[in-house]
């Protein structure tokens, strides 16, 4: 049953493979509009030194923006939920980071740290920080009242509070946020890379310019497997961390 269950998703990749490879091949889809997946595989072959290259430089990118997105996202959500008076002072602008278009301020990012890492970084962590501070004030504010009058009973303080009860507790929004967090630090990483031109963002950009679809298709092939690396490691730790408090 465990192996159907990740069957199941690749019946529709396969069918859609094969029909892009069909119809490129028969000349139905232009290949300059959509290459076949056998073009976009033999550019990632031919070419792998590039392609991987790019690869780790946009996962050590986009590694470095969502490391520093959660330990800076929960520490701020921790601040958050300690004091009603702090939430209300800076709450609102964690929705203001949230609302602004990364693309719009990349180059503002350039100005600011210059052509390289840590544009890429910064725009990683800007796009992934939000979620990862919402889920976590949301789950630490959550709490069940019976708890908290309990641990007020037993005269615990604001601190004893907060990482014996409140954090245990949120554990779960918390990495919920930090799951969402993984594939836009992707995003952001890539978003950073269209204007400092290195990575997998690069590449998508020089291709594009070059008229060359199917390595766009590579490059976007990989940044989503690096999307689905990541989420797929926030999810084994999720699994983990949870696993344990259930056996406590």
């Amino acid at each position: 049953m465990k192996t159907m269950k990740f069957l199941y998703p690749l019946i529709p990749l396969l069918l859609i493979t094969s029909f892009t490879e069909y119809a490129s091949r028969k000349g139905m889809i232009p290949t300059f509009l959509l290459p076949a997946p056998s073009q976009v595989f033999l550019v990632l072959k031919e070419d792998f030194g590039s392609f991987r290259d790019a690869f780790l430089q946009t996962l050590f990118a986009s590694s470095l923006g969502l490391g520093l997105s959660m330990v800076v996202g929960l520490g701020f959500a921790l601040l958050l939920s300690f004091s009603n008076l702090v939430r209300k002072m800076f709450y609102p602008y964690a929705i203001f980071f949230q609302t602004v278009p990364i693309i719009a301020i990349a180059p503002l990012l350039v100005i600011w740290l210059g052509y390289g890492l840590p544009t890429v970084v910064a725009s990683a962590f800007i796009v992934s920080v939000f979620p990862v501070i919402a889920n976590s004030v949301l789950g630490l504010l959550g709490t069940d009242p019976l708890l908290l009058n309990l641990f007020k009973m037993l005269d615990a303080s604001p601190l004893q509070t907060l990482f014996r009860l409140r954090v245990p507790a949120a554990l779960p929004q918390i990495l919920g946020g930090f799951k969402i967090a993984a594939g836009l630090a992707v995003i952001g990483a890539i978003v950073g890379e269209f204007i400092s031109g290195s990575g997998l963002g690069g590449l998508v950009d020089t291709a594009r310019n070059q008229q060359r679809v199917d390595r766009v298709f590579a490059a976007v092939l990989l940044a989503a497997f690096l999307g689905i690396l990541f989420f797929s490691f926030i999810s084994f730790l999720n699994s983990l961390v949870l696993g344990q408090l259930k056996e406590k």
